[in-house]
């Protein structure tokens, strides 16, 4: 663990996880260490398996050579990733990360698949393996460095917050469990009166594919584009809402460009008989704030609200009957524009995705019960779905 620990202080050399060039050289040490680790568990292994005549020690080399393939990647990725931005490309190259991650999966799967077809073979055709001192030697010692790989590259991904390392670290917890059943194969063959090396080459790829699909969900997610962070978002409500000149903050949307590279915006309520240039320094204020609490390029929208007597009467009312609907329900954007025959209310109303009501049941619903309030009300109502799993409440 002192290595471990060694390693870590020289990848950081007191930089930040976020920095693109401290997690290039995270990327580079982790990857290099993994081809020269996999390629001697593979050349070990392979020599023990042909000797052998073991298809699953065989299987299990040619596992660790996908490993060091896949380590090839990782390092290629965080080199690629820590590169500056461009015209091409202007939130920079940060994503790679989780294509890397991706591909390393990619990678895992169709290994597994690999695998699981020569233990099929190995099944239908059983042959015998002879289990030689040497060949235990290479197994025990291989279980040994893969856990050392996994703490390794476990504790660099919680460092860097990387997905790509995680997955990385995850493989090779996975190897751990595999090359186990090798040598439990190894110990019982000949022993028992069913192919036992089939079986655990079998099982070596399950417990392959298992990890390759794990590793490939959890890499896809940022690609596809996930929720914002709970704990994230919760700082930025205390952060903004500390402004007293802040009423409320909604619609706010996160997009993630890769780790240290994001940018988000969202909409602040402001009193609308505010000081329109003192309320826009403010607002620009804020932007400079969260740029250097959180390294996240915001853009924030002011919504000017009125806050006289009626409008507020007349917000809360709705407020307490999009409750009645679903107590998860909450509104912003709330104003009035009243007329000689009628008075609009126009507003968002925010529905969760868990909520088991469509869209136009929420607007059919509020406008029903918005007329009971009077006839002449006349809604005006834009559905919403939140961008985070918490909705920002106004004061």
């Amino acid at each position: 663990m002192a290595l471990i620990g060694l390693l870590i202080r020289v990848c950081l050399k007191g930089g930040s996880p976020q920095d693109p060039a401290v997690r290039r050289r995270c990327g580079t040490v982790s990857g290099g260490v993994g081809i020269a680790l996999n390629t001697l568990l593979f050349l070990s292994k392979i020599i023990g398996g042909v000797a052998t005549a073991s298809v699953a020690m065989v299987a299990d080399g040619i596992n660790n050579l996908s490993d060091a393939a896949t380590s090839v990647v990782t390092l290629v990725g965080f080199r690629l990733a820590g590169q500056e931005a461009d015209a091409q490309h202007p939130f920079g190259h940060g994503r790679m990360e989780y294509v890397t991650g991706l591909i390393v999966a990619l990678a895992i799967l169709l290994m597994g698949i690999e695998v699981g077809k020569s233990a099929v073979d190995a099944l239908i055709h059983p042959a015998s393996v002879q289990t030689t001192t040497l060949s235990l030697v290479i197994l025990v010692a291989a279980i040994g460095v893969k856990l050392w790989m996994f703490f390794f590259n476990r504790a660099l991904g919680r460092c860097l917050s990387s997905k790509a390392m995680e997955a990385t670290a995850a493989d090779s917890l996975s190897d751990v469990a595999s090359t186990s059943v090798v040598l439990l194969s190894a110990l019982l063959s000949g022993r028992v009166p069913f192919p036992v090396d089939g079986l655990a080459g079998l099982a070596v790829a399950l417990l392959i594919l298992k990890t390759g699909w794990e590793a490939g969900r959890e890499t896809l997610d940022p690609l596809l584009g996930r929720p914002m962070d709970p704990e994230l978002a919760a700082d930025i409500d205390r952060v903004v809402l500390a402004h007293k000149d802040v009423l409320g903050i909604h619609d706010l949307v996160y997009h993630d460009y890769g780790p240290g590279r994001a940018m988000m915006s969202f909409h602040a309520e402001v009193p609308a008989d505010g000081d329109f240039l003192a309320l826009h320094d403010l607002i620009d204020h804020i932007e400079r704030e969260l740029k250097t609490a959180h390294h996240i390029e915001t853009v924030i929208h002011m919504d000017p609200v009125v806050r006289d007597e009626r409008t507020t009467r007349l917000r809360e009312q709705v407020a307490a009957l999009a409750r009645e609907i679903n107590p998860s329900l909450t509104i912003h954007d709330f104003r009035i524009t009243p007329g000689p025959c009628h008075t609009n209310l126009i507003f968002d109303v925010v529905v969760p995705y868990h909520s088991q009501l469509t869209d136009d049941q929420v607007r059919d619903q509020l406008e029903q019960r918005i007329k009971e309030l009077s006839p002449r009300y006349y809604p005006v109502i834009q559905v919403d779905r939140p961008y985070v799993d918490s909705c920002f409440p106004a004061r």
